[in-house]
């Protein structure tokens, strides 16, 4: 089966709100063994939005429709494809009374737009909406199978799960899934490790081999079909192992999840407690781990130590390494041992990391922007430095300084294990 997703929203067009639906319903659908051949983005226009319908439907035998189901007059997904089917709107009674005893519990008056949300295609399968009041809508009209989601995503993914997904395998026979496997990469670029797999990925048949790269790290998706989970599994297995052997190294995990989850799952796991001390990041590091659930954990606490008072006041490093005409300066190896160390003994943790650097736009103390050092200290243990010359803009330079302290961290809690 072949298909086609046509988000609608005038303000997708205008850059206010960025299409995740798209990358949500891609890779369901793939999980299903559905091809995904196009996406499609349109504004509020019934015109347009018509057009899109159209051409969706000569080249996909699946058409998924997200947004324009709300009670506005520019919500027009529902009208275009009744219009295009030759079908009237009628009203979806379960939809209309919960949407009712919505506006009475509240004491709110619900207005005639509200009514909108309930309508759909006569003849069509309605599904609900449990997050939200706009019901979705499942058809078929000449071949072409049509799904219209809320925009949402908190109203999108549930109806796409325990609505639309049903209904579509009740219309799938023979279709094959898509297994996948995501091989998450740190501490080696996209192009490097192109390169160490270009034949596999020339070569390529089944399994596919797709890398992906995002600023700090590198995916590689490994897909194929299968029937069950167990075939899938033993089809990737081959393909897996080769990749291990050239590229393992750097290797950290075999699951869709950011570097900094698997060191909260290693300190965890070694009953340890990091800290960190923040110059040039601003606190950027800090704020990647605490997003990770269970960090409170592994992790003690930071402290942001933006100017020289506060790396002196607080952390420990002396004035003669900071300030003067033959120091090393803030932005040195030396300053980001003392960092490193003066956090650690702080919080009284079992491991912590340091960054100084220069993000710009300027240079700093005469060094480039881009310099960028990172500490790491150990409870009991030596401390460690590392200097980068990070390139990129001043948010680039401060994201790629945090994710290249976590590789660093990585490779230290491997060589725990050891």
């Amino acid at each position: 089966m072949k298909a086609e997703i046509i988000a609608v929203g005038t303000e997708l067009l205008l850059g206010q709100i960025v299409n995740t639906n798209a990358q949500f319903l891609s890779r369901e659908c793939a999980a299903l063994g559905i091809d995904m051949y196009y996406q499609t983005v349109v504004g509020d226009n019934g015109e347009r939005l018509l057009g899109a319908l159209k051409l969706a439907a000569s080249r996909a035998d699946l058409v998924i429709c997200t947004g324009g189901l709300g009670p506005t007059q520019d919500d027009l997904t529902k009208d275009v494809l009744a219009g295009y089917i030759g079908r009237p709107l009628v009203l979806h009674e379960p939809s209309m009374t919960k949407i009712s005893e919505l506006f009475s519990s509240r004491g709110i008056p619900m207005v005639e737009s509200n009514v909108r949300q309930a309508l759909m295609p006569e003849g069509s399968e309605p599904l609900a909406n449990t997050t939200g009041l706009a019901v979705g809508v499942a058809v078929t009209y000449e071949g072409t199978h049509f799904i219209l989601l809320p925009g949402p995503p908190r109203e999108m993914k549930p109806m796409f799960i325990d609505g639309a997904v049903p209904w579509l395998r009740s219309l799938m026979s023979g279709e094959v899934p898509l297994y996948s496997k995501m091989l998450k990469f740190a501490g080696i670029g996209e192009s490097s490790l192109e390169h160490e797999l270009i034949d596999l990925i020339d070569g390529q048949s089944d399994p596919t081999i797709a890398p992906y790269a995002k600023e700090g790290e590198v995916t590689i998706r490994l897909t194929t079909r299968a029937h069950t989970a167990d075939e899938g599994e033993r089809k990737l297995a081959a393909t897996e192992a080769e990749i291990r052997r050239r590229v393992g190294a750097f290797l950290y995990a075999v699951e869709d999840v950011p570097l900094e989850a698997i060191i909260v799952r290693l300190l965890t796991e070694r009953g340890w407690k990091l800290a960190a001390a923040e110059s040039c990041t601003g606190g950027l590091l800090s704020d990647m781990l605490t997003a990770i659930p269970g960090s409170s954990a592994a992790y003690a606490g930071g402290v942001v130590c933006y100017t020289n008072a506060v790396k002196h006041q607080v952390l420990g490093v002396p004035l003669e390494t900071l300030e003067g005409a033959d120091a090393p300066g803030a932005v040195s190896a030396e300053c980001a041992e003392l960092l490193a160390q003066g956090v650690l003994r702080l919080t009284g943790s079992d491991a912590a990391v340091s960054i100084t650097g220069v993000a710009g736009p300027a240079s700093s103390e005469g060094k480039p922007v881009g310099l960028v050092y990172v500490g790491l200290a150990r409870k009991g243990g030596s401390t460690q430095t590392f200097r980068l010359q990070l390139s990129g803009n001043r948010e680039t330079i401060k994201l790629r300084a945090a994710r290249q302290a976590f590789y660093r961290l990585w490779e230290m809690l491997k060589e725990t294990e050891k």
